[in-house]
């Protein structure tokens, strides 16, 4: 089993009109056997930037911690938040430093920069950066994930569309990886509000 697969994990990222949604399973295994199952995949920068870590969950929340202290680093120095694409380039460099003993993380980024403009993209373990305009996944369920989402997705959905499409997308998803699951946890962020839901799912 690859060390990326241990914990289990599935996060997805997708755009709409103005505003993105980001959720994630809330699974915390050892391989098969269940650990957590409220375990927190989806870490605020700021009130318009989120990021979701899927992976290994020890490094994750390691990684969590040290882009936090860069971010705050950066609101002291320049006196405002870090757009979605600065941070974007800030995990990149962080993650390609430890190239040659890499965070076994994926991470699934996704923001609102200047205009509103939504912003998402995920990388590997050591930097990668893969944009898009439509949905970013990660995980182990990334695969059902590629494939629910594909099926579903819709441009320029309206907020309350984007937040039932991600949550069938991550629910459908989840029930064919045996290794990501119980329930899900969705954010949905608008230019005037940030919504936060738990989605109940099986558990089993």
């Amino acid at each position: 089993m690859s060390i990326f697969e241990y914990n289990g994990s599935a996060i997805v990222a997708m755009v709409g009109k103005n505003c993105f949604a980001i959720a994630s399973d809330r699974r915390l295994g050892v391989q098969l056997q269940t650990v957590a199952t409220d375990f927190q995949r989806i870490y605020k920068i700021h009130d318009k930037l989120y990021i979701g870590l899927a992976g290994l969950a020890t490094d994750a929340q390691t990684l969590h911690q040290r882009l936090v202290f860069r971010h705050n680093l950066y609101q002291l120095r320049e006196e405002r938040n870090m757009k979605p694409e600065t941070f974007a380039s800030l995990v990149s460099a962080v993650l390609y430093e430890k190239r040659f003993g890499p965070y076994f993380c994926q991470p699934v980024i996704a923001g609102l920069g200047e205009k509103d403009e939504p912003f998402i993209c995920t990388m590997d373990s050591i930097g990668a950066k893969e944009l898009a305009k439509d949905f970013v996944v990660g995980g182990t369920a990334s695969e059902s994930l590629y494939g629910a989402c594909e099926s579903m997705y819709k441009p320029n959905m309206e907020p309350d569309e984007l937040f039932e499409t991600i949550s069938q997308a991550l629910l459908a998803s989840v029930d064919r990886d045996c290794l990501s699951g119980w329930g899900g946890h969705v954010i949905l962020v608008t230019p005037t509000e940030v919504t936060e839901r738990k989605l109940k799912g099986r558990m089993d």
